[in-house]
């Protein structure tokens, strides 16, 4: 499984309330998406940088959705280009399935 963290630096702060909002009207873009496991919107306490940590079944999946398409649609969005950092997930532990440990190998 792989990490990534995507961040963007926003012309301006934007409150945490604004930021649920704007996230609400996106989320629904990445049910069912395919290879995407999870999704958490983040946004920093000052309200300038925002993104998303996402957990993929595979790099693959995660490059066919940050091609083309999205890139143009999220800096259009936020104004700023996505940072984009990727990490391995090998082992996964899920408090909210009670205690449940994935690992890859």
């Amino acid at each position: 499984m792989i990490t990534t963290i995507v961040q963007f630096a926003l012309t301006k702060p934007i409150s945490l309330e604004d930021a649920a909002r704007l996230f609400k009207t996106s989320a629904p873009k990445y049910q069912k998406m395919p290879g995407l496991i999870r999704k958490y919107y983040i946004r920093s306490e000052d309200g300038r940088t925002a993104g998303g940590v996402y957990l993929w079944d595979s790099r693959e999946a995660a490059e066919a959705v940050y091609s083309g398409e999205w890139r143009t649609r999220v800096a259009q969005l936020y104004g700023a280009e996505p940072l984009i950092s990727w990490f391995d997930s090998p082992v996964i532990v899920d408090n909210a399935a009670g205690g449940a440990i994935t690992a890859v190998a």
